[in-house]
């Protein structure tokens, strides 16, 4: 039961989250505000996860998660409520900056109960499916916001997500107390410099950074890039949504493929597909070719992220999984912040080509770094 409902909350918080990244930024687009606009307005989803992650990780192993996420989804549920009422670009970065408050306690909380309710024999298969359950709401979020957006508007369109967010306070109330609480026995240990010197706990948060900027720009710029060649709103909806099936699949086959490849390797192999993914973006303008691009780049990016907090829980301490996820979400958080920003003025400066290029070249160096870590480690077995 808690495992289920776990898997209940992703579906239902994450699908909010993703949304209400397209709706504040498609309405963003319609008040006319310049690429940069809306990178800092994507940056500002990341800005208190970067300080907070970690410290809700640290918290939740003593306290556990239920009264935690509570918080979160009331916070996501008033944040979507504000661009309704208010129908300006402040009120949108207002909004903004609390999803990515309310972020803060999902990304962290659900991951870290998947491992915590799973045995370890289990965790390539629950991870796996919790995975597969986060590209769901890759394909479903989207679709909500493209067709609330052409059918009601972009102010309805945001109580469409609010109304997510609040179907997940509505779970924790009624059966929250199932989730495990936290211990009183957790030490603090030795911070973050404790945890950084695990074996290669380093390399994994730098290709997590990776991983997770790759997927964040692809579905920032995919709508600012279809939005300047005129895709409808239900149109880039659909080529993101394409992007979330992609992961699906590639992830329902993960045990397999990693039982075959290994964790680095197939990683490795995930990070070219993404680069050659970026680079063929800017190539097309037509809805459906963009779409088999996504599917491509989908079947790259989809095994990133499982297998990046796999690697993490397995190689932290007891009792500490909480700390160590919420120090991975800092890490990533601070590329978020500054890589929509940064690019946001070099689109700006450049055009929407050389962002693309750009994150190709991130990819390729995913790879590579990838490669030399499980270099590293067969050399080190021997």
């Amino acid at each position: 039961m808690p495992l289920y409902l776990t898997f209940a909350l992703m579906l239902f918080c994450f699908t909010s989250i993703v949304s209400a990244r397209v709706v504040l930024s498609l309405h963003a687009l319609d008040l006319a505000a310049s690429p940069s606009a809306v990178g800092l307005l994507f940056a500002t989803f990341f800005a208190l996860p970067v300080v907070l992650a970690w410290p809700i990780g640290r918290y939740s192993d003593r306290v556990g998660s239920r009264w935690l996420l509570m918080f979160g989804t009331a916070c996501g549920t008033c944040a979507m409520v504000i661009p309704y009422f208010e129908r300006n670009l402040s009120a949108l970065y207002v909004a903004g900056t609390l999803v990515g408050f309310a972020f803060s306690f999902y990304n962290v909380l659900l991951q870290n109960l998947v491992g915590l309710l799973s045995k370890p024999h289990e965790r390539v298969r629950n991870f796996g499916n919790a995975s597969m359950i986060g590209a769901s709401t890759n394909l479903l979020g989207p679709l909500i916001a493209g067709f609330g957006i052409d059918h009601s508007g972009h102010a309805v369109a945001s109580l469409y997500v609010a109304a997510l967010s609040f179907a997940a306070v509505m779970l924790l109330a009624i059966w929250g107390g199932a989730l495990p609480g936290g211990s009183s026995q957790t030490t603090p240990g030795g911070g973050v410099r404790d945890i950084l010197s695990g074996k290669g706990v380093v390399s994994i948060l730098v290709t997590s950074s990776l991983v997770q900027v790759g997927q964040d720009l692809f579905q920032f710029y995919i709508p600012v890039y279809g939005h300047s060649i005129g895709l409808s709103a239900s149109a880039i909806g659909a080529v993101l949504a394409t992007y979330a099936a992609a992961a699906f699949v590639v992830r329902f086959v993960m045990p397999h493929l990693v039982q075959r490849a290994g964790e680095e390797r197939l990683l490795t192999y995930s990070f070219y597909l993404a680069g050659f993914g970026f680079l063929l973006i800017p190539l097309f303008e037509n809805g459906l070719a963009l779409a088999l691009v996504a599917f491509m780049f989908g079947l790259g990016m989809g095994c990133g992220q499982p297998i990046t907090t796999m690697l993490l829980f397995s190689r932290c301490a007891e009792g500490r999984t909480g700390e160590a996820l919420g120090l991975r979400q800092s890490v990533n958080n601070i590329m978020r912040v500054s890589a929509p920003t940064l690019f946001g003025f070099i689109a700006t400066l450049l055009g929407l080509v050389a962002v693309f290029w750009i994150n190709a070249l991130m990819m390729a160096a995913g790879g590579w770094l990838t490669r030399l870590e499980e270099e590293k480690s067969r050399f080190s077995r021997k």
